[in-house]
């Protein structure tokens, strides 16, 4: 099928920053592009052909928005699956699935599904609610420290929090939720997998994440990830093994833990999945032969695959709204990083900065991966998301 400068439209379900870096990829092959999000100010707002403000979980607003497409994916994962399966029932296509996302939505689920399928993951005790929780506790059934999921809704390190004793229960909510077990881990790493339609599947190399201790988002993220080559061939084995339980069509990301067992070997465990463009992935827009946006594009209109291995050495630094801050946003320093050699920022587009909130990113591409690790932190270290009332206070 043609869908070069034609009628054929892609419908995205989610209008944030993914959106808008995945329009980038329709604009560059004139293909048309509908958004439903439910901000009337959401990044995607400009770059779509047409942008519609509604409630991604809502079944008439997705079903009636699905049914003005041809095909259908997401940027979210937080989306009706009822209206997806009656869509798909009809014949549109949806990809991922829904069935695919009925497994991931839910932590818990998602955690089965692992289990099931001898997908090497940390041991997880399972909870209908908190009070189930405080009985457990109370039989003590459970060992501090552990990390407690809440089963859906959460992101960017919401959702998800480190239990070292009794009293770091008290604040957590009262849905369906997950313990898992603290995992002593030398990494934090990630493979994104891309699967077509018809089932052609490649890997993007592995890539090193370095968290924020506080807020449980990426600071950085490494590309090639810096662990010995066996190390990286058995997560690559291990993102693909999942992808196949999953059976998704787009991207696939699975971050994962680079632990050792008690005689030293080296273990790769699952931690969660994303089935769509991931934050651990945009350091390919610069530095990849093909962006893993473009890839997602290739993969649900069961175009060929484009070459995943990376022209050079990436490190994607996350921009973030400052502690303290919260309004109209405001970028300090951005001359500064501006004059530095490889260096690539994206401003999401977002009107309102607050604590931790993603704003942009920054990319650095350079031959060797330790120097562009020094200029990220560079880049870290010297630009600022703060907000415009702070400069007029003088802070």
């Amino acid at each position: 099928m043609n869908y070069f400068s034609t009628d054929f439209k892609i419908g995205i379900l989610g209008g944030g920053q993914l959106g808008k870096m995945l329009l980038a990829e329709c604009r560059k092959w004139d293909i048309a592009t509908y958004i439903l999000d439910p901000s009337k100010d959401a990044p995607s707002q400009f770059g779509a052909h047409y942008f519609e403000v509604g409630d991604l979980l809502d079944y008439e607003t997705v079903y009636q928005f699905g049914k003005k497409v041809d095909i259908l994916t997401i940027e979210i994962e937080n989306v009706n699956l009822d209206a997806l399966d009656q869509l798909e029932a009809e014949g549109k296509k949806v990809f991922p699935s829904p069935k695919t996302l009925r497994n991931i939505q839910s932590k818990i689920s998602q955690k089965k599904k692992y289990l099931e399928n001898n997908i090497p993951t940390a041991p997880a005790q399972f909870f209908d609610n908190k009070k189930e929780l405080e009985e457990a506790f109370r039989l003590e059934k459970i060992t501090f420290p552990c990390v407690w999921k809440q089963d859906r809704f959460g992101y960017d390190g919401f959702g998800v929090k480190v239990l070292k004793s009794a009293n770091d229960m008290q604040s957590l909510s009262e849905a369906p939720c997950l313990l898992e077990e603290m995992i002593p881990f030398k990494n934090e790493l990630a493979v994104i997998v891309v699967r077509s339609d018809s089932g052609e599947v490649s890997t993007y190399p592995v890539v090193e994440m370095e968290f924020h201790p506080e807020a449980n988002q990426v600071e950085y993220v490494i590309c090639p990830a810096r662990i010995d080559e066996n190390v990286a061939k058995k997560a690559q084995e291990v993102a693909l093994k999942t992808a196949e339980v999953f059976q998704h069509v787009g991207l696939l990301a699975v971050e994962m833990f680079h632990s050792e067992d008690s005689e030293g070997n080296d273990v790769i465990l699952v931690n969660e999945v994303a089935p769509r463009p991931h934050n651990s992935g945009h350091y390919s827009i610069e530095a990849s032969y093909t962006s893993q946006f473009e890839n997602h594009i290739r993969a649900i209109l069961d175009l060929p695959l484009g070459n995943t291995k990376s022209k050079a050495a990436g490190i994607m630094v996350n921009l973030v709204g400052a502690e303290g801050f919260t309004g109209p946003v405001m970028y300090e320093n951005m001359h500064q990083i501006l004059q530095m050699q490889g260096v690539t920022p994206h401003i999401y587009g977002k009107k309102e900065t607050r604590p931790f909130r993603k704003m942009g990113h920054v990319t650095i591409v350079n031959e060797n991966v330790e120097v562009a690790r020094k200029i990220a932190e560079e880049v870290k270290n010297s630009i600022r998301v703060i907000s415009q009332s702070s400069l007029k206070e003088g802070v």
